[in-house]
């Protein structure tokens, strides 16, 4: 069995116990010297992501959710090869609704575009969703359920979602969790936060170049940094710099060489035959920029999808 967590494009939607919501989010980073297994060779990781999150009142109750992500992955599938580029672009699409004090709910529709973007076809185009069940313990204290599905190259993944998110009183300490998917832990310092985040990345992209016919590649990474974010006009603007460790895995598979079904950290009937060497973790550097909204005077409810 082989481990796959899969990052929701996390983005905060109206949820319960916080008063901002992320609009806009861009970030760049490399990882390492990342080596192949077995090989002298290595190749380093370029990455690309941006969000945007839309939210559209429909009533007192219900809020419509729109907006999409895009991320773009650099690097060598094989020693001494050329590099590929490896592109990801969803919408998204779904309902936020309130319906008493304490409970409150998220369904959101993923439908992606996942390749190396050089012949685009139905093939590469892949269907997901999640759904979110949140309760409010207290104002500054918020309970999530939920669970997240996607359609991939080597077939089906769900992932049950368990999390919190917390503020302390003072509101300096921070706790969003999402778990196994995500988590940011942090303190502020007026214009200065630090804190440290994870996130179980695990991504699918058909390779369609005439070169390397019928393979896709199965992405799977766990990234852990720590950040430094300076809070910029009124805390609207974030700017972050993150260090960290990422177990960077590209694996390259045939297109018909699936799993039976992939449950959390688990993958059932996986026979499959890796084709490029393992690639190994490495340091990572990583710059985000962030646009926050803040709510005026009152407590709203944000989510991650």
């Amino acid at each position: 069995m082989k481990p796959i967590l899969f990052l929701l494009f996390i983005s905060p939607l109206c949820v319960q116990s916080q008063d901002y919501v992320d609009l806009f989010r861009i970030g760049y980073g490399q990882t390492f010297n990342n080596h192949f297994e077995g090989s002298s060779s290595n190749t380093q990781v370029d990455t690309f992501e941006a969000d945007l999150v839309f939210p559209v009142p429909l009533s007192e109750k219900h809020t419509l959710i729109t907006g999409g992500s895009f991320s773009k992955n650099r690097l060598q599938l094989f020693p001494e090869s050329s590099y590929v580029n490896l592109f990801s672009t969803a919408l998204k699409l779904g309902l936020a609704s309130t319906y008493t004090s304490k409970w409150s709910s998220t369904f959101v529709f993923l439908p992606k575009i996942a390749s190396d973007y050089q012949n685009i076809t139905s093939d590469d185009l892949y269907f997901g969703g999640f759904a979110m069940l949140k309760y409010r313990k207290r104002d500054n204290l918020l309970f999530r359920f939920g669970a997240y599905a996607s359609q991939e190259a080597f077939g089906v993944f769900a992932t049950p979602i368990f999390g919190w998110y917390y503020l302390s009183n003072n509101k300096k300490f921070e706790m969003d969790m999402s778990l196994p998917i995500a988590a940011d832990i942090n303190y502020s310092l007026g214009h200065i936060t630090i804190g440290m985040d994870y996130f179980g990345i695990g991504r699918s992209f058909n390779l369609t170049e005439t070169n390397s016919p019928n393979l896709y590649v199965d992405l799977s990474s766990l990234e852990f940094a720590s950040y430094v974010q300076f809070n910029t006009l009124e805390k609207s603007v974030l700017l972050r710099a993150k260090l960290g460790y990422s177990s960077n895995d590209y694996e390259v598979y045939a297109l018909q060489d699936n799993i039976d079904f992939g449950l959390s950290a688990f993958s059932f009937g996986d026979n499959r035959t890796q084709i490029n060497p393992t690639l190994l973790g490495g340091v990572f550097l990583k710059f985000e920029a962030i646009y926050r909204f803040h709510f005026l005077g009152k407590k709203e409810d944000l989510d991650r999808q």
